[in-house]
């Protein structure tokens, strides 16, 4: 079976367009360019599955490179016969390939090696194969003697190592013995006496024993870090029957046989000193893996939202990076992000002057005409918010706007802050961070590590290979779903265009700053580096707004202009005519002619064709515009303002197993519990929602919210 066809059985997807997939990955195209650009040769995969396959297939052939490898080590040993070379070339994922692998793979000298190198390995045949008439163990064994093997007994606890090991090498004995550990083992935790756990982070799990079937992934997280920390001690037991069964299969005790008792012997000993170890690492690395999957997925989840939050445009923005000591560090930017005024002021304690901050943000809001103040939501983050609404309370006009701030500390001391801001502070940086996120989240935030971002659960916990590929692959997916605007876009949005990278971003705002704004798609090529395939890649994503050619502000791609003008000529429609008109005219045109008519007159495909008249419409539409605006507020509660009952509105911070943080304007977020939200909800970060306040617990911070409709 091919790839191709493997990947489509697990998709449950045509071999056809998975085949279309593959030779377009193979060939150096994008995932945002083919589920874009290439609808009609992968039958309009979309992202998501385009991942899909390109991970299965790179599992799939790091599988082959494997086998090749064990198939060319077992071979070289002259051990490879043709029913391990089937099984082998049979087995599916890497696990039952390193299984098959065990008995062959060069090991560190262990107890049963050297019996083999006493010359023991006859005595284990016959305990192994439990001869019914016999001599003794004892009389087989004295044959065996000489000056490393003194005795009897010495020859049959050397034999008796080697069938132990013959038995925990046994691959389908390990493949059983792990399928019934996934079912029935339990996992058992205790605290580690006189281990520190000053917050009682783990106290769940000071005495805590369940199946492990029935973990779940943010328990398993849990329990992993409490171990590393050295807070619990944790061990995984196994019924001897379920253990015993397996080996049972393939080793049985012949009763009649002398040898009887000497297989027991090595039996009980492969299973509690060889394989149920074995078996627990086995089992805690899968468990690991999967609860790291999840992480992963809800981490990318949680991004892709935040990246997603509309952008608040035409707003002049005071960004407020709050602290205590060190004072709040405030900035001021113009609609377009330029940075108009930076300063500091101390309102909070110890130097506590409350009067002159206060009259020091009015001064600002009043010269630059702002607009709209925002808190990132660090240390003093509530308390600079009270200070603020005091200010917007009674200024219409006004509003406030609390933001996350991760991230901001480590952007500022970047190179790419210092590039952007080279005179100014690396404190004040971040100010200017905080107030550029609500004018442009995803602009913003592109600028930062997006595990630096914070929306995730156990993030430093899980794969870090793995969540940087999947978190990168969410920031791509969402730059290309925008759009950029090549003449204003930082070198950090640049990179994550499809087909550019880090390396021609700069060399694209460096042309830029050199030769002026780019008038048209075309003369992107004069930059040094932007080849045939990069030009392809990336031309449908870049947008240059009043350029000469007009199509250049949509997302229609070049190679589709031709048919774009034809439509355009069809429906007696040109790119400046009004949207209304130009949609009455395009949708008569559809009734008029069958699409895929349409789309064979003009060369080209249905799907794109559809895109085509989407764009013509709508040219460069901005996706984030159709989702609510972050709530603004003008006014504070704190949590002795609040009751059981109460109904708000908030805004989803953070999603995670157990349900969602809500901000609901003080300064805890509450807790929306999963088994308060509706079975059919999907929340997402930035989602705005009514709740109702359950209880108030002031003393320890939490509130717990449910869910209204």
């Amino acid at each position: 079976m091919t790839y191709e066809e493997k990947i489509s059985k697990l998709l449950n997807v045509q071999t056809s367009r998975v085949a279309a997939a593959v030779r377009l990955l193979d060939e150096g195209n994008t995932i945002p360019f083919i589920a874009r650009y290439r609808k009609e040769m992968t039958g309009t995969l979309d992202e998501e599955q385009l991942r899909q396959v390109q991970e299965h297939l790179s599992r799939l052939r790091t599988l082959d490179e494997r086998r090749d490898t064990i198939l060319a080590s077992i071979a070289e040993q002259g051990k490879l016969t043709p029913e391990l070379r089937e099984a082998i070339l049979g087995a599916e994922t890497l696990t039952s390939l390193e299984d098959l692998y065990l008995p062959y793979r060069p090991k560190r000298r262990t107890r049963a090696s050297i019996a083999k190198e006493k010359g023991l390995q006859g005595l284990a045949d016959l305990i192994l194969a439990q001869p019914l008439r016999s001599s003794t163990p004892e009389q087989a064994a004295a044959a065996y003697l000489n000056e490393q093997v003194p005795d009897v007994e010495s020859a049959l606890a050397g034999a008796r190592d080697i069938a132990a090991e013959t038995i925990s090498d046994h691959a389908e004995v390990r493949a059983q013995m792990r399928a019934k550990a996934m079912q029935w083992a339990t996992l058992l935790c205790e605290k580690v006496e006189g281990a520190e756990d000053p917050k009682q982070v783990f106290q769940l799990y000071y005495a805590y024993e369940t199946r492990v079937d029935r973990l779940r992934p943010h328990q398993i997280l849990a329990i992993n870090r409490g171990e590393r920390e050295k807070v619990l001690k944790v061990r995984m037991e196994m019924p001897e029957r379920d253990w015993l069964a397996p080996i049972q299969n393939y080793f049985r005790v012949e009763r009649r046989s002398p040898f009887a008792a000497q297989l027991e012997e090595a039996i009980c000993d492969a299973g509690e000193r060889l394989l149920l170890p074995a078996i627990e690492r086995d089992v805690r690395r899968s468990l690991s893996e999967t609860a790291d999957q999840h992480a992963i997925q809800v981490f990318a989840s949680n991004l892709r939202a935040l990246l997603s939050q509309p952008p608040m445009l035409g707003q002049v923005v005071l960004g407020v990076d709050p602290g205590f000591r060190t004072g709040c560090k405030i900035a001021v930017v113009d609609a377009t992000g330029k940075v108009l005024a930076t300063d500091t002021i101390y309102p909070h304690e110890p130097q506590k002057r409350t009067k002159e901050a206060l009259e020091t943000l009015r001064q600002l809001v009043e010269r630059y005409g702002v607009t709209l103040i925002t808190i990132g939501n660090g240390t003093a983050s509530r308390e600079s918010e009270q200070l603020v609404a005091q200010l917007t309370r009674d200024r219409a006009g006004l509003h406030y706007l609390i933001v996350n701030e991760a991230g901001a500390s480590v952007y500022s001391a970047s190179p790419l802050a210092r590039a952007e801001m080279p005179t100014l502070d690396v404190s004040l940086r971040g100010a200017v961070s905080i107030a550029r996120r609500a004018q442009d989240p995803l602009a913003e935030l592109v600028k930062i590590d997006p595990k630096s971002i914070g929306v995730g659960l156990y993030q430093h916990d899980v794969d870090q290979g793995q969540l940087a590929d999947s978190l990168t692959g969410v920031v791509e997916s969402v730059v290309n779903r925008v759009g950029v605007d090549v003449n204003t876009a930082s070198p950090a949005l640049l990179t994550y265009v499809a087909g550019i990278g880090p390396k021609l971003a700069e060399k694209i705002v460096a042309y830029r700053e050199e030769n002026g704004p780019f008038q048209n798609r075309q003369q992107i090529k004069k930059v040094s580096g932007v080849g045939a395939k990069a030009f392809e890649q990336s031309a449908g994503f870049l947008r240059i707004r009043s350029g000469d050619t007009p199509l250049d502000a949509s997302a229609i791609h070049p190679e589709s202009y031709a048919a774009a003008k034809a439509v355009m000529q069809r429906a007696g429609i040109a790119v400046e005519t009004p949207a209304a008109e130009k949609k009455a005219a395009l949708d008569q045109l559809r009734k008029a002619q069958p699409m895929a008519e349409l789309a064979g007159q003009l060369n080209t495909g249905v799907p794109t064709l559809e895109d085509i008249f989407e764009q013509l419409v709508r040219p460069g539409r901005d996706p984030r515009q159709d989702l609510p605006v972050p709530i603004l507020r003008s006014d504070v509660l704190s949590m002795e303002d609040l009751s059981a009952g109460m109904n708000m509105k908030g805004t989803v911070r953070n999603v995670v197993d157990f349900g969602a943080f809500v901000d609901i304007g003080v300064k805890q977020d509450g807790l929306l519990h999963r088994s308060q939200i509706p079975a059919w909800v999907m929340l997402q970060v930035g989602d705005i929602i009514d709740v109702q306040i359950l209880g108030v617990e002031t003393e320890r911070g939490r509130i717990s919210l449910k869910w209204v409709e």
